[in-house]
């Protein structure tokens, strides 16, 4: 009789629920493996939504999230939990995806139980220590306790080589792509009330990163309102996130603009509708930075660094930071300019080809066989 080999994979937010669910799928569908899905509970609703999207159920649920919870509460409520679920179910390997807190946790819990950890998006990085904040840390510190680590380009298996890491680098694509064309072949919707797609150039937006709090998005909300300004047949759609930091700013200043739709939180699927159905994106998240250039949407990137210079370099994002005028100006040679959209619309997405799932699954086989 074959060995099984029990792998349990670790989450808590929405982006590595997305990124991981075709992982699971494979995973849960080969006899080699037993596999457990872990939930911190870090994001509760939105991790739900994917969960559900993707058809898939958690083995075990930490339910860690308290109001106004802190980094270090939400790090030592991960590290206690999955410490006892560790020695309950004693997997071969963890598997844990990104840069977020829970990432982190889980792989410094498996470290304590000397289990190999796989990291799931290996190597981006900014190499500013403080931005985005605290994820450029605990990318780095997953990285030094990882064994295999599952770049998703060249670029970042090299950041890795630089880090330090001497063996386990696989260039295997990002698994986003996997999920965006999973979802993107169902012909999703995106029904937005009082909004008809067709009629205007579609904006789609979202803003949520720590580093563009304050008076950076005070920037970015102004640079919108001139954008609709100078564009009449330009729409703005902003799905607001959670946090009220963010939130009530939004809602504030850009609440009452006949074409600016503030809407709930767009469940995945809602999500890839929107970004094939847009004219653009505007963005500080990596996701959309990894996903748009598969739909054929040009992303403007409302941070000053990023961790996917992959999208920058061909040519797929700008990188135009959370200055007013840089922002529209950006904006406005993409609305004005058929030429100059046309050539960041159509280029390959430099990010992965679908299959970086079955890479991943192939690569563990090997290393616990």
């Amino acid at each position: 009789m074959s060995t099984q080999f029990h792998v349990c994979i670790t989450l808590g937010t929405r982006p590595e629920a997305i990124k991981l669910a075709p992982i699971i799928h494979l995973f849960r569908n080969n006899p080699k493996f037993q596999t457990s899905v872990i939930l911190t509970g870090q994001h509760r609703e939105m991790v739900e939504q994917v969960m559900q999207l993707f058809e898939l159920k958690a083995d075990y649920d930490l339910d860690i999230m308290l109001p106004k919870q802190t980094l270090t509460q939400i790090t030592c409520s991960s590290l206690i939990g999955l410490e006892k679920l560790y020695k309950e179910i004693q997997p071969n390997i963890v598997l844990v995806q990104g840069d977020t807190t829970t990432a982190f946790a889980a792989a410094l819990a498996a470290f304590y139980q000397q289990i190999p950890v796989g990291h799931v998006e290996a190597g981006l990085r900014t190499d500013n220590l403080f931005n985005p904040f605290p994820e450029e840390a605990n990318r780095r510190l997953v990285s030094q306790i990882a064994q295999l680590h599952f770049a998703p380009t060249q670029a970042s298996a090299r950041n890795l080589q630089v880090s330090g890491v001497k063996k386990g680098i696989h260039n295997t694509g990002n698994t986003v792509i996997d999920a965006l064309l999973y979802v993107s072949g169902r012909s999703p919707k995106c029904e937005i009330k009082g909004l008809d797609w067709a009629a205007h150039r579609v904006i789609l937006a979202t803003v949520h990163r720590r580093e563009n709090w304050g008076e950076p998005l005070a920037q970015i909300i102004q640079a919108w309102l001139q954008i609709l300004a100078d564009f009449s047949d330009v729409a703005l759609v902003l799905p607001l996130h959670l946090n009220p930091v963010v939130r009530e700013p939004l809602i504030e200043k850009l609440g009452n603009h006949p074409r600016i739709f503030l809407v709930e939180p767009l469940d995945y699927e809602q999500l890839v509708g929107a970004m094939q159905r847009c004219y653009l994106i505007m963005s500080d998240s990596g996701g959309l930075q990894e996903e748009a250039p598969s739909l054929g949407k040009p992303v403007l990137v409302l941070r000053s660094t990023t961790e996917r210079p992959e999208a920058v370099d061909a040519g797929t994002s700008k990188l135009v930071g959370t200055e007013t005028n840089d922002i529209v100006a950006a904006a406005s040679k993409l609305l004005s300019d058929r030429n100059a959209y046309d050539q960041m619309a159509n280029i390959a997405n430099p990010f992965g080809d679908g299959k970086s799932s079955q890479r991943i699954l192939d690569i563990v086989s090997s290393f616990l066989s």
